[in-house]
């Protein structure tokens, strides 16, 4: 089964407690984290969103992010990721 996990907007310090609860409820499952709305993602999101990823692929679960907004694409790419290396597309 494949959830859909939809972004909030501001990913900043008071959003990772929820994102991480978010994440780890879909343990198991292939995950599409949608990131069409997002306008600013911290730091910390981005630490969340990467442990997520390496535990999927590790597990041989498929994480995918999917419509990243151009903030998203423009923050991303500030810490070195795309939203393909980001998710280990580029790894396999």
């Amino acid at each position: 089964m494949t959830a859909v996990l939809t972004l909030q907007e501001r990913l900043d310090f008071g959003a990772v407690t929820a994102l991480k609860a978010e994440i780890l409820g879909q343990v198991g499952n292939e995950l599409e984290v949608d990131a069409s709305n997002v306008t600013h993602m911290g730091t910390l999101c981005l630490q969340v969103l990467i442990a997520a990823s390496n535990d999927w692929v590790r597990a041989g679960h498929k994480f995918s992010l999917t419509s990243p907004s151009d903030t998203c694409t423009t923050q991303l790419t500030l810490h070195g990721f795309t939203p393909d290396t980001l998710t280990g597309v580029a790894q396999t």
